[in-house]
């Protein structure tokens, strides 16, 4: 009895406060220059949203961005005094119940939490908000929409509900429901913004939902990296990661020299050591949608070729990224006993990430999206570098990667080994397929997100 009287006066002093915080909001009026970005995800990975709230401010808008905090974000989006970050805290996984149970306390937690920091904001015109996770953000952001009269647009990424049926199977109750509730709440959004013109039409056709579709492009610092940058990256990365550190010392000891450069200690000019590894680089979220066994068998077979006396480089093998999978996949890499290969995984901060794209040989793409409708934005990262790339093959990895123009397509470890057996033979060759596929990408004259966003995003935003 008394457990309900106190539930009861909890319920009563939260509606009360909310209708306190409303009166506050509706006296004070909307700001149609104001714009909330809402992830219900890590900020400092969610790349897309915050080039969302950096082109905003370029366009006269004010931006709150909303989302956990667990790494940084870009530098010029914390340098940028129109953009203020709202930390949200996540729930600690409970450790009591069945997962369903734990699942339904989270959404309630979540839905509460992110009501009330909404609502403690100053009303935008839109909110923008990232799906997935938009379980429950996106009856809370329509919810706060419809009292703030703010417009509600989702970009969609992917489908939250195909990613939990990686972990669950897609038969499981929470998968469905999932399924459901994105379809029924998805509809209420002033407009939808999504990834792939696969997913527009999905969306269309299959939840009878209009989209707009708004590639994935590199920010203007995703570019090659001039070699002095690449040489300080390398030195930087070597005091905590050996792949960086130099096979040999040099003769004159004030030369500063990585695994792959050197530098002059009188004319301060870097080099590229003669008989250097190549440098390969994947990222990664370490998801279940993303199957680096591929990767290490393919390297596996590498290396055999370079034992049986191929003409083939040393390799070193650069995977970021942070992910649940991570210690796993560590574990097996551990493993493996390599002669001619190093593997590194490391965190990377938002500024040298670019630059190692910048500065690599080959990437290596491992994402099958779990609906076969999103792109892997890392792609659009390392094009922006001029970084050719293997991409294991799906459903709409056409509208991205041409085969045989701008990189290759896999569908297996022993497809991919025999691509990377064919790109660094007689590595590093200036007239090798590695180099063509660097000069296509360089002639090709992409299209950068400010560019594309103004062409596609804005005019949207300024018609509604």
């Amino acid at each position: 009895m008394a457990v309900s009287c106190v539930a009861v006066l909890v319920m009563a002093a939260s509606l009360l406060l909310l209708l306190l915080v409303l009166w506050k909001r509706w006296r004070r009026g909307r700001a149609d220059w104001h714009v909330i970005i809402v992830v219900l995800g890590d900020v400092g990975r969610s790349p897309r949203m915050q080039y969302h709230a950096l082109s905003f401010v370029k366009s006269g808008f004010s931006v709150t961005l909303m989302g956990f905090c667990n790494s940084r974000p870009y530098d010029e989006l914390l340098q940028n005094n129109r953009i203020q970050i709202v930390s949200l805290t996540e729930l600690p996984k409970l450790a009591v119940g069945p997962h369903i149970f734990q699942y339904g306390v989270k959404v309630v937690f979540q839905s509460v939490y992110l009501l009330w920091k909404l609502m403690c904001r100053e009303p935008a015109a839109y909110i923008f908000l990232q799906n997935p996770p938009g379980l429950p953000a996106i009856a809370v952001c329509w919810l706060v929409g419809c009292l703030c009269a703010s417009k509600l647009v989702i970009d969609w990424h992917n489908y939250g509900y195909s990613i939990m049926g990686l972990v669950h199977g897609s038969s499981h109750p929470l998968v469905l429901l999932a399924k459901w509730y994105e379809k029924l709440c998805g509809r209420l959004s002033h407009l939808n913004l999504c990834v792939t013109n696969s997913m527009r039409e999905d969306l269309a056709q299959n939840w009878g939902i209009k989209a707009v579709t708004v590639y994935d492009k590199p920010a203007s610092f995703f570019k090659e990296t001039p070699l002095g940058l690449q040489h300080r990256l390398f030195m930087k990365l070597s005091c905590t990661y050996s792949a960086f550190k130099a096979c040999s010392e040099p003769l004159d000891r004030d030369t500063e020299r990585s695994a792959f450069t050197e530098r002059d200690p009188q004319s301060g000019v870097v080099t590229h050591l003669r008989g250097r590894p190549a440098l390969l680089v994947s990222s990664t979220s370490w998801t279940e949608d993303e199957d680096f066994s591929i990767l290490l068998a393919a390297l596996e077979k590498f290396e055999q070729l370079i034992l049986d006396g191929e003409s083939l480089p040393s390799l070193v093998c650069v995977i970021t990224g942070k992910g649940p999978l991570k210690e796993y996949y560590r574990g097996l890499i551990g493993q493996k006993h390599f002669q001619h290969i190093q593997v590194c995984t490391p965190w990377l901060e938002a500024e040298d990430y670019p630059l190692l794209l910048g500065s690599a040989d080959l990437g290596v793409c491992l994402h099958k999206s779990s609906s076969g409708l999103d792109l892997p934005m890392k792609v659009v990262d390392m094009f922006g570098c001029c970084l050719p790339v293997c991409a294991v093959n799906f459903q709409c990895l056409h509208e991205l990667v041409k085969h045989d123009e701008n990189g290759l397509v896999f569908e297996g470890s022993e497809q991919l080994a025999a691509q990377l057996q064919m790109l660094f033979s007689a590595f590093p060759d200036p007239t090798g397929k590695l180099s063509q596929f660097r000069q296509n990408l360089r002639e090709s004259e992409q299209l950068r997100w400010d560019e594309s966003w103004k062409q596609t995003v804005l005019p949207l935003v300024m018609d509604t």
